[in-house]
């Protein structure tokens, strides 16, 4: 039995200290990186809508139908 609670002890205490580290580096990435300032900077617009999509067929890729006027 105890050699079972030793066990317990040693993965509690590598568990703790892990999640230490990873909060340590995760904070001094964090200080590192400037905030971006006004706007979306790199981000994506993953919401654009490009209106109605037909498949090419030699590409096989969507593109927009250009609109009737």
């Amino acid at each position: 039995m105890p050699p079972l609670i030793v066990a317990v002890l040693l993965g509690a205490g590598a568990y703790a200290g892990f999640r230490a580290v990873r909060s340590l580096l995760s904070r001094s990435i964090e200080e590192e990186i400037p905030p971006a300032e006004g706007g979306t900077g790199n981000q994506v617009d993953l919401e654009k809508d490009l209106g109605r999509l037909e498949l090419d067929p030699a590409t096989g890729v969507y593109r927009p139908v250009p609109p009737v006027l």
